[in-house]
């Protein structure tokens, strides 16, 4: 069993795009998605797919669980999706010497930004990217499982 711990930004600046050192397309879906549960496909870049288990309410840790799964698979269970299909560029940027995680979501969601931190560190905010705007760990309405099943949620920088 693996701890995710992570914390995630809106993103309030375009400055991010300098530092990007890859990023893939993906699509996600949640077959379970509870308070303190989730149970999601994603597949990246349409070639590969993942199942991922998700437990936990703590707003910064959670228990994650992730295995591998067929794209064949990955398609059929798109059938027993509860809400949206989350379609999403992922960015990978890395800003003095730590990997951010930048989505921009496409679709229904589309213009949202997100950036996400996993690290068990607790970051200075001077060593925090000045693209970063407000901190919304732990605010449900931005867990993709919330974007994937609610509304969009009201952006405040």
């Amino acid at each position: 069993m693996a701890k995710e711990i992570e914390r995630k930004f809106l993103v309030s600046g375009e400055g991010w795009r300098s530092e990007v050192e890859r990023s893939a397309r993906l699509q996600q879906f949640y077959l379970v998605a509870a308070e303190d549960r989730s149970v999601r496909i994603r597949i990246k870049d349409g070639t590969e797919a993942r199942l991922t288990l998700k437990f936990g309410t703590q707003a910064r840790m959670r228990d994650e669980f992730e295995y591998a799964i067929t794209l064949a698979e990955a398609e059929e269970m798109r059938g027993f999706a509860v809400g949206r299909i989350i379609e999403k560029t992922r960015y990978i940027v890395r800003h003095k010497d730590r990997l951010y995680e930048v989505d921009l979501f496409a679709g229904e969601l589309q213009g949202l930004v997100i950036a996400e931190l996993e690290t068990a560190e607790d970051v200075p905010g001077g060593d925090l990217p000045s693209w970063l705007g407000r901190e919304v760990t732990g605010e449900a309405a931005y867990y993709n499982a919330t974007l994937a099943i609610g509304s969009r949620p009201v952006e405040q920088s």
